[in-house]
């Protein structure tokens, strides 16, 4: 293309391509050549920009995804490192029931536990019984309502998502 040409054609590269011909002497001049040679550099900057434009659109999507797959692995992590701490609790728990001189554990286990934002779900002798967080191992009597008689096992949330039930002996009343 010739300099006078430059000056007569403009691109639009946000959209499609514009190419404005005026009537002036040195368009005449321009050649069929050129000008088609013009336009079809014009279509490859639309389509270019069209290409970068789905490229970033294309990688925040990533981005957003592997953001979303980073904090659900973080969550798995915790979740199985706690299902693996549970035994040790339960073993705790025996121990302190066991021998009274433990007992001052219980404070600082249960001052731990908040801490970690796991607490225990609540199955205290006497209370009712809800199938939704107690899993009931034995149900003795015939009345119509239930409570916990014993608890066998303690259940336990993690901020605030049940991750076990409580084991429960349940009497009807």
């Amino acid at each position: 293309m010739n300099e006078n040409n430059d000056a007569a054609e403009s691109v639009n590269i946000e959209g499609n391509p514009e190419i404005d011909i005026n009537n002036s002497a040195a368009d005449e001049s321009a050649t069929n050549e050129e000008k088609g040679e013009a336009t079809l550099d014009a279509m490859k900057v639309v389509e270019l920009t069209n290409d970068l434009q789905r490229t970033r659109a294309d990688f925040e999507n990533f981005r957003r995804q592997a953001e979303v797959q980073k904090e659900h692995y973080g969550s798995v992590v915790k979740n199985a490192t706690i299902m693996k701490f549970l035994p040790l609790l339960d073993d705790i728990d025996r121990a302190i029931v066991a021998n009274e001189s433990l007992k001052p554990l219980e404070k600082s286990l249960a001052k731990t536990l908040k801490e970690l934002k796991l607490e225990r779900v609540e199955s205290k002798k006497g209370s009712t019984f809800n199938p939704d967080i107690h899993d009931a191992v034995m149900v003795e009597g015939d009345g119509d309502k239930e409570v916990i008689a014993e608890t066998l096992r303690a259940g336990y949330r993690y901020e605030g998502e049940l991750i076990r039930p409580a084991l429960v002996k349940v009497e009807k009343k």
